[in-house]
């Protein structure tokens, strides 16, 4: 299978990105002369990484009857210092929300997206070491 991304030139720092999914932009800061009108790629691999390996634990959790009131991801990134910088550390933290968790069942959703599902993850894996947490906040 193939994926094909078509990303065009606007103006200024700014790109245009389209994919099977619909369009979105793409601008450097200001601070490195864009506008900040858009998503900055770095932090768009996150988005990305978060997502993917989301999508899996949500079907999982549906499949397993094990269903959350929430469920969100935050991600902490270490960017190397020298150039071409990038993520050579990466904390993905699983909040989940609600009351009586089916703790392992939840556990056992992360682990397999985290192990086997998600490409994403296995791709930052290739240049990051990934660490991931699981959280319950009651709610």
């Amino acid at each position: 299978m193939t994926n094909k991304v078509m990303t065009t030139w606007q103006s200024n720092m700014q790109f245009e990105s389209t994919n099977q999914g619909g369009n979105l932009l793409i601008d450097a800061g200001e601070e490195s002369g864009g506008e900040g009108k858009g998503y900055r790629p770095k932090s768009l691999m996150l988005s990305a990484l978060a997502g993917c390996s989301g999508l899996d634990v949500v079907s999982l959790l549906k499949k397993m009857r094990a269903e959350v009131d929430d469920f969100t991801i935050d991600i902490e990134a270490h960017l190397t210092d020298e150039h071409p910088k990038f993520y050579d550390k990466v904390n993905v933290i699983y909040n989940f929300y609600g009351t009586d968790f089916k703790k392992d069942k939840i556990e056992k959703s992360v682990k397999l997206s985290v192990d086997r599902y998600c490409g994403v993850m296995e791709m930052f894996r290739q240049f990051a070491k990934i660490t991931t947490e699981i959280k319950y906040i009651e709610k």
